[in-house]
């Protein structure tokens, strides 16, 4: 089965009871026992059956043993966090989502998880960063918010020999585009608010395993903090992945017409996009994934007109988040970043001129024209202020 087929025909697909075209939603916060009987449903925080759906079907797309669904993306990736003692030394990708970089440095320090970013695009690097104390390497490929590509089978490789966990956040790509597990990757990460939800309705985060090991050990994390998704936002997860590959298939073709766009115009320093022949990750993440994605960033050649940009596009929300079926443009620095110092964010590439944006499912005609007039206006802007 090709997987546009599986986001349709699953686990989900049909209910058992009633034979209804949608799972039901189930509501309830405890369920009846019978005494000195196993039962797999007795209280939602450790299984509800709308969630167990949902996390069984995440499991089959990603091609895991077990994932688990959580209230967001940064309470899934807290959980995996969660996997570690204090102690322990893991090595991060210095390019990464702000959220992740402020929970490790304000958070998980003080159970004294020792934390150390390095250039993952630099596999010598990694190895030379390798304690004694260390457990995992933590990927995220691409990169928010400068598209980087890190190598997941040479990493893999490298964490094997060390005997190390390699984790990976695939929220750009979604397993429609990009599946770490089949690498060798230990533990994927989603923040399922972006593409598997796709409707910026949802806040939900996941995380899928293959080892049994990793699944009794984060189940239990699970349990015991709660942080668990609602039946609620479980359906409307379910509901969304059945449109993920024509949702994605549509923004990422409008991503590569806009990105081509954008590196012809001259109010664009640079484009960070892995559908272009230029980019330097661009032939690696082709060997790893299956398209570029809908997620671009590019650098404004006079910052100061970054408010007077915003304020003229039309077809685009200027918000955090991504993966919707409208296109988001955020401010990387002020936004999704800014937690960080200036000095951290010049290390990630996070400039006062870079702009991410999430590509949507409208017209991609009506988005370069509405990009065009914005950045037309910005470079008038710029003109007229230095004179």
């Amino acid at each position: 089965m090709r997987f546009p087929t599986q986001l349709i025909h699953n686990q989900s697909t049909i209910d058992p009871t009633t034979g209804a075209a949608s799972p039901p939603i189930y509501h309830a916060s405890t369920f009846h026992q019978t005494p000195g009987t196993a039962q797999p449903y007795t209280y939602s925080r450790s299984k509800n059956p709308t969630r167990s759906l949902l996390e069984n079907t995440l499991a089959d797309l990603e091609g895991g043993t077990q994932a688990f669904a959580f209230g967001s993306g940064m309470a899934a990736i807290s959980a995996v966090f969660s996997l570690f003692a204090t102690g322990d030394h893991i090595l991060v990708a210095q390019n990464l989502y702000g959220g992740t970089h402020q929970l490790l440095t304000d958070l998980m320090n003080r159970i004294g998880l020792n934390v150390t970013y390095v250039d993952m695009t630099d596999l010598q690097h990694v190895a030379q960063k390798i304690q004694a104390n260390t457990r995992a390497l933590y990927l995220e490929t691409p990169s928010n918010p400068t598209l980087t590509i890190t190598d997941m089978r040479a990493m893999v490789t490298l964490a094997h020999a060390y005997k190390l966990w390699t984790i990976a956040d695939n929220t750009f790509m979604s397993p429609y585009l990009q599946k770490p597990l089949s690498l060798g990757v230990d533990i994927v990460i989603h923040s399922a608010t972006k593409f598997l939800a796709g409707h910026s309705d949802v806040l939900a985060g996941t995380v899928i395993v293959k080892s049994g090991d990793l699944a009794k050990r984060l189940d239990q994390i699970q349990v015991i903090y709660g942080g668990i998704l609602g039946p609620e936002d479980s359906w409307l997860t379910l509901r969304g992945l059945k449109t993920l590959a024509v949702r994605l298939d549509r923004s990422q073709d409008n991503a590569q017409r806009l990105a081509h766009f954008l590196t012809q115009h001259d109010a664009v320093q640079k484009v960070h996009y892995p559908g272009l022949p230029g980019h330097p990750g661009h032939g690696l993440h082709h060997r790893q994934a299956e398209g570029p994605g809908a997620v671009l960033s590019f650098e404004l050649l006079h910052p100061h007109t970054i408010g007077d940009f915003i304020k003229r596009l039309r077809y685009a929300l200027y918000a955090v988040s991504l993966g919707g079926v409208e296109t988001i443009v955020s401010h990387p620095a002020t936004m999704s970043h800014q937690a960080l110092s200036s000095s951290e964010q010049r290390a990630m590439g996070v400039t006062p001129g870079l702009l991410r944006v999430s590509v949507g499912i409208e017209s991609a005609e009506d988005l370069i024209e509405d990009f065009g007039q914005a950045l037309n206006f910005s470079v008038t802007k710029a003109e007229t202020t230095t004179r």
